[in-house]
Order: structure tokens, then C-alpha cells, then sequence
């Protein structure tokens, strides 16, 4: 068993493709209409098409709204992406104006760094040590 698909809750998916292709530099993989304004959408790494996908799940379900709203709020993020160099991102990400909630820190064998999504979430990069 492997994960395939995995998803982040959006509060705009349009909004949510942009910010994860353009600014993180993940590659759009699949756009498929599902009815209404709601889109089965999903990013994969750069250069890896047959990898793990990444859901921009439409926030269509209002107990998942109560709970994006909680971890933010609460400064948990709702999922972490692994990268080779965590300052060299962050400096990265900083200059095309991506808000850090919080800067790199070492935690044990990772550094982990936060930052605002612009769709509702916190996103954790994470460094192994």
C-alpha cells in the first residue's frame, strides 16, 4: 500500500493553483470538473508526474471549514512538504512574498520553517538534519 493521493483544504481553488505551481513549484497534474464551481484538482512535485498527488480540496463541507479555521488560528500546520535546503527556500519563497509565520528552527533531526498558504492553512517545510 502507498499513498497516491493526499489532499489540502482551499478556500479557492483557482486561488490555491496559483500559490502551489507559481509560487511552492509544484506541476498542475490533474483538472477535471466536478459540477458547479468545484474542480477535482491535484499538483505533484516538479519532475514527478507519477508522484504522490496533491488534492486543492474545494472547502464544500462546513465542519471542514470549523477545522481549517482552528488550526490556523491555533498556529498548527495542516501539512508538511519536505526540501534539500530550508534557507535557501525560505529566502526563495520570502521574495515572491510568501507571509512566515514562523522562520526556520531546528527541532531535533528536522528544521522546520511555517507559512501561510493564502487559502486557509499553515504549510510546514521541513529539512532533515
Amino acid at each position: 500500500m502507498k499513498i497516491v493521493v493526499t489532499s489540502v483544504m482551499v478556500n479557492h481553488q483557482e486561488r490555491a493553483l496559483r500559490f502551489y505551481t507559481e509560487v511552492l513549484g509544484f506541476a498542475k497534474h490533474t483538472d477535471v470538473p466536478m459540477g458547479g464551481p468545484h474542480r477535482w484538482l491535484t499538483v505533484t512535485a516538479a519532475g514527478d508526474p507519477d508522484g504522490v498527488q496533491l488534492l486543492l480540496e474545494p472547502m464544500g463541507f462546513a465542519p471542514a471549514q470549523v477545522y481549517q479555521k482552528a488550526l490556523f488560528e491555533a498556529g498548527i500546520p495542516l501539512t508538511s512538504f519536505g526540501v534539500e535546503d530550508i534557507h535557501a527556500e525560505c529566502t526563495r519563497l520570502k521574495a515572491l512574498g510568501v507571509n512566515f509565520k514562523m522562520e526556520p528552527t531546528a527541532m531535533g533531526p528536522v528544521t522546520v520553517a511555517t507559512f501561510d498558504d493564502t487559502c486557509g492553512n499553515l504549510i510546514q517545510i521541513a529539512q532533515k538534519a
